[in-house]
């Protein structure tokens, strides 16, 4: 039986095409059949002034911008979504759902670049406690795992069949190369490694039925 007493901060991690997003929205289906009130939001994004954040983050030139820039826009967007829906709605007993959060940027700006501009680890955990508190952490964090070879042809295919321009013009991350989407990989799967109780993984190569089984799964035994 899924708890339900207690909201929890679920977050969903992983490269491009890895098929977090289908699966959020396969959750948020599933907790609505069993009356459970929760709240389905994004990073960057989930606020007025974190979407247009957004914007400047995900679309444009591969090379627009530098990783410390990045995280320190990815910061301001993750403030004011905090402040504003995510612990409002935590603090009402609301369960929230959010695709992407801080692992993100943990691996985007800080494990996964090349080692010229990767970012301090023990600085971007500090501006993370500055905004929002020494101990705040998601209550599980579902880390999806996929060849980015397989991922990328996904997104690609995902986006010759979208008839949102918007949509087709978020693709910043997914043109850096397959590189760096292999380097992203291998920073998730450390990522997963070293916080195995918060963090697990999943396998984003399997049917969609089939992962959201194993999300469930994991789901009720906690």
């Amino acid at each position: 039986m899924l708890p339900k007493e207690t909201p929890r901060f679920i977050t969903f991690e992983g490269g491009e095409g890895a098929g977090k997003s289908t699966q959020i929205k396969r959750l948020s289906t599933y907790l609505n059949e069993l009356s459970v009130p929760h709240l389905l939001t994004r990073e960057p994004g989930g606020t007025a002034l974190a979407e247009k954040i957004r914007t400047l983050l995900v679309t444009g030139k591969a090379d627009a911008m530098d990783p410390l820039t990045e995280y320190l826009l990815f910061s301001a967007a993750r403030r004011d979504h905090l402040e504003k829906i995510i612990k409002p709605a935590l603090t009402q007993g609301s369960w929230v759902l959010c695709d992407r959060f801080y692992d993100s940027s943990y691996v985007y700006q800080g494990l996964s670049p090349q080692k010229d501009k990767a970012l301090d680890l023990s600085f971007m955990d500090s501006v993370y406690k500055e905004i929002a508190g020494s101990d705040f952490e998601p209550s599980l964090t579902f880390v999806f795992d996929i060849d980015p070879k397989i991922g990328l042809t996904r997104v690609q295919k995902r986006c010759t069949a979208s008839t949102d321009k918007k949509k087709e013009q978020e693709n910043r991350f997914e043109s850096k190369g397959l590189d760096f989407h292999n380097r992203i990989r291998q920073g998730f799967l450390k990522l997963q490694s070293g916080n195995p109780h918060r963090c697990r993984l999943i396998d984003g190569s399997q049917p969609i039925d089939q992962t959201f089984q194993h999300i469930r799964s994991i789901l009720e035994d906690l």
